[in-house]
């Protein structure tokens, strides 16, 4: 897998924790910015996403804003389904 996975997030963000969780029990290296803390990272997550809810998460191009291991999934290629051509 060459998708280099993004996740903005803060402390105590519920959907956060579980994003990085899925993460982790699927072996998916990520970087992590918590933007509570880090200004700087904040005004990037909000001029790249227009969002100012966390957590927004960057698999390869593609953006996901909020939990969704359906898309997680897909974008990352898990599953065992059969790689397309």
């Amino acid at each position: 897998m060459d998708k280099t996975v993004t996740i903005y997030t803060t402390p105590t963000c519920h959907f956060c924790q579980m994003s990085k969780e899925f993460f982790k029990e699927n072996n998916v290296a990520y970087t992590e910015y918590n933007v509570a803390q880090d200004m700087e990272k904040r005004q990037e997550m909000i001029d790249k996403s227009g969002q100012m809810g966390v957590p927004v998460i960057f698999i390869g191009d593609e953006m996901i804003v909020g939990f969704d291991k359906g898309r997680f999934v897909s974008a990352l290629g898990l599953g065992g389904e059969a790689p397309q051509a």
